[in-house]
């Protein structure tokens, strides 16, 4: 009997630890906390400021702190913005940016300019141009993407080092800032046209805000190269203010 008592003991501490262990993983603070299952519900990462296209140009840290902005989407980050509302900005920001040459475009304080055409250039060559030629401006492209706004973006849309600084790459690489800037916020009318607007002018420095100059005006003598007049009516052409 003495024996028996003891196994039976036995069974009792054991089944009691195991369904403390149950307990601990299942319960609160666990892994799927309130939930009765193991399941773990995936959670997405908090939205964070990035550093604006134009932070740290020079060294000087000027351009900085962008706005809070939406979530960017992975389909936006792989595909590119599609509509025909993002040729229109796109134009326009080439315009305020890049007028005379593009998406060939090198920032004009750049001593030390690299050795082809953007366009001809693979990714992986523009950075060894940037490393090569530390101290001065690196602005580029259509876009004028700084080094941190390209590697930044480079590494969201998966492009690879080896793939040309082409057209479409470069657009591509544009719209997930537009996206940042929330334009699909704009479009379903979450987003008003000012705010919409003066978020984009926190980006590219050659667009107004709603003061009429630009959001870096005074830094190293940037200023806005298009009107708040211009710019509205453009951006009247690419959809209502419906927010």
């Amino acid at each position: 009997m003495f024996v028996l008592r003891v196994f039976l003991m036995v069974l009792f501490v054991a089944a009691g630890a195991a369904r403390a262990e149950a307990v601990s993983i299942l319960g609160s603070g666990g892994l799927n906390s309130g939930r009765n299952s193991l399941f773990i519900t995936a959670r997405l990462p908090e939205s964070r400021n990035s550093a604006a296209l134009f932070i740290g140009r020079d060294h000087k840290g000027m351009f900085s702190d962008r706005p809070a902005h939406e979530p960017a989407f992975d389909e936006v980050a792989v595909t590119g913005l599609r509509g025909s509302d993002v040729q229109v900005i796109r134009a326009l920001i080439e315009e305020a940016e890049s007028r005379r040459d593009g998406y060939d475009a090198v920032q004009h304080g750049a001593r030390v300019k690299p050795g082809k055409r953007p366009t001809q250039m693979t990714l992986a060559e523009i950075f060894n141009w940037i490393k090569a030629t530390p101290g001065q401006p690196h602005a580029i492209g259509r876009y004028q993407f700084i080094p941190a706004t390209l590697r930044r973006v480079v590494k969201k849309t998966g492009v690879k080092p080896g793939q040309r600084f082409s057209p479409a790459v470069q657009d591509q690489l544009a719209d997930v800032l537009l996206a940042e800037a929330g334009l699909n916020r704009f479009r379903a009318g979450k987003l008003g046209r000012t705010a919409f607007m003066n978020n984009l002018a926190k980006i590219w420095a050659g667009l107004p805000n709603s003061s009429g100059k630009s959001h870096y005006a005074g830094y190293a003598g940037n200023k806005a190269s298009v009107s708040w007049a211009r710019f509205e009516a453009v951006m009247r052409r690419v959809g209502p203010d419906r927010g």
